[in-house]
């Protein structure tokens, strides 16, 4: 079965951009059209946050454009139809649900797998959805429809934990770069940050690694894809549409700020 993340990774091993977009922001019907916008831009993988009123780990960038995006009408059910197709037109870019677990419930998780399959999506997180409940009870049912799950690790992730997580997807692991919220400052303490990604690093895990949390611009996705495979960037992406005139223009020049030309990055270690 096709493996979107392994084939990307493949072609790019290293400096894989990850960007995060709202579905149903600015607009109720600018999902599709952004994500393709942003692939062509140069967007190595697209997460989907499906918007939800009460989010564990989404920073007030994140909450108001889901605020804004529920208000449009978007909900999981209108975003999975709306997929319906994408693959015409971006064929080979990985494509992620960012979401939290209640709104999939309440659709069915074999209901829920069975559209995002259907439409193309290749991987799904799910903050609230421990690890030990995908493994006893979704597991199968993810597999059956060739869906990847991505967990998160932190600095106080166990060297155990991590490589249960490593053994669960062959997606990529989420390394949350410090404490906070997404789209916070992650650069107060760069020394134990990076000395986190080292260790991580040293593992010799057998999925690659993408750095999120606090990366906004093109010296933190550089900084973050010295010890990882990538980076994602969302509030930062999120922040340059906020109150745009052209939406695919802000679009595309933030991708392009980010990597101005094919992005080289130092051997990861």
């Amino acid at each position: 079965m096709q493996n979107r993340f392994a084939d990307l990774l493949a072609r790019k091993p290293q400096g894989l951009l990850n960007l995060y977009l709202t579905a149903g922001y600015p607009g109720r019907h600018d999902t599709v059209p952004l994500l393709q916008t942003l692939a062509d831009a140069g967007a190595d993988i697209l997460e989907i946050g499906v918007p939800f009123s009460d989010p564990l780990a989404d920073g007030p960038v994140i909450q108001q454009t889901s605020t804004t995006a529920l208000r449009n009408g978007m909900t999981l059910k209108a975003l999975l139809q709306e997929l319906q197709g994408i693959r015409q037109v971006l064929p080979d870019t990985p494509l992620l649900l960012m979401g939290y677990l209640n709104p999939v419930l309440q659709l069915g998780m074999e209901e829920f797998c069975r559209q995002a399959s259907e439409a193309g999506i290749d991987g799904v997180i799910l903050p609230d959805l421990p690890a030990e409940e995908y493994a006893d009870f979704y597991q199968d049912t993810f597999r059956r429809y060739n869906l990847r799950p991505v967990f998160l690790i932190t600095p106080q992730t166990s060297e155990a934990r991590i490589r249960r997580l490593d053994e669960l997807t062959d997606a990529f692991l989420y390394l949350v770069s410090g404490p906070g919220l997404t789209g916070g400052n992650q650069t107060a303490d760069q020394g134990a940050q990076q000395a986190y990604l080292q260790r991580v690093a040293a593992l010799n895990l057998r999925n690659p690694r993408l750095v999120g949390f606090g990366i906004a611009d093109k010296a933190s996705f550089d900084q973050a894809c010295r010890h990882a495979h990538g980076a994602i960037i969302g509030s930062a992406l999120l922040r340059a549409l906020d109150g745009a005139a052209d939406p695919h223009a802000a679009a595309r020049q933030f991708v392009h700020s980010i990597r101005p030309a094919q992005t080289s990055t130092s051997a990861i270690s």
